[in-house]
């Protein structure tokens, strides 16, 4: 799979992919991740990106001509494979129902947002989503997009260790979408604290059930808008 990176920061991602299973990947030729720079993709001296917004307001907008450019550049041809993303606090949520659908995509391009925004003539007529990753906002979209690629890329076969671990965890498969169950290690007892007894005991049906309970008692528990819907 590739992930493209559309920023004026190009050099933001020399770290965050540099380290772990994404960069782990990339060696092994799972997946490619290719940043462009937008401003080559401008044409006067300055390497104009922004400007002003029409009726006033603080800050600069992202301009549509190099970013439109700069797409079109890197997708000339746009299959059903093949999806543009602008990253914006305006966007709808990213989840990890996104990512899995992301995971069997040929090419993402991510669209790094800046300053006040984008002109909306980018998410109307260039990108396919607009994805948000909270609701907050950040100073432009680069950590965002570190953000989408490392959980759509621990999706894809060999990326992870054991395959299992995606379906294993908080939102995964195992877990029909609610929070991973508590987790414990040695040592067993610590400052008074105890690990629950089912986990010592090696009965594996037991522990299978544990967790079961654990994580619907978890995710009710620190997130029950997860579980708003369910009985």
């Amino acid at each position: 799979m590739r992930f493209h990176v559309v920023t004026i920061f190009p050099e933001f991602f020399s770290g965050p992919f540099a380290h772990g299973v994404v960069a782990r990947a990339q060696a092994n030729g799972v997946l490619d991740i290719r940043i462009h720079d937008l401003r080559n993709w401008t044409y006067d001296r300055h390497r104009t990106v922004d400007d002003r917004p029409f009726g006033g307001g603080e800050g600069m907008l992202l301009k549509p001509e190099p970013l439109f450019e700069a797409v079109e550049a890197v997708l000339p041809v746009r299959s059903e494979a093949q999806k543009v993303v602008l990253l914006s606090a305006q966007g709808e949520p990213f989840s990890q129902t996104v990512a899995r659908e992301f995971s069997a995509l040929e090419d993402l391009l991510l669209i790094c947002g800046r300053y006040e925004g984008v002109d909306e003539r980018v998410a109307e007529h260039l990108a396919d989503r607009e994805l948000s990753i909270g609701d907050f906002v950040l100073s432009g979209g680069e950590l965002a997009a570190a953000v989408v690629i490392d959980a759509v890329a621990r999706l894809l076969p060999g990326v992870l260790g054991n395959e299992d671990s995606a379906r294993n965890e908080s939102f995964g498969e195992s877990y029909d979408g609610l929070l991973d169950c508590p987790q414990y290690t040695r040592p067993a007892e610590f400052r008074g604290w105890k690990v629950p007894d089912v986990l010592l005991g090696g009965h594996h049906e037991e522990i299978k059930r544990w967790r079961r309970a654990a994580s619907r008692e978890k995710t009710k528990r620190v997130r029950p808008d997860l579980t708003a819907d369910r009985t």
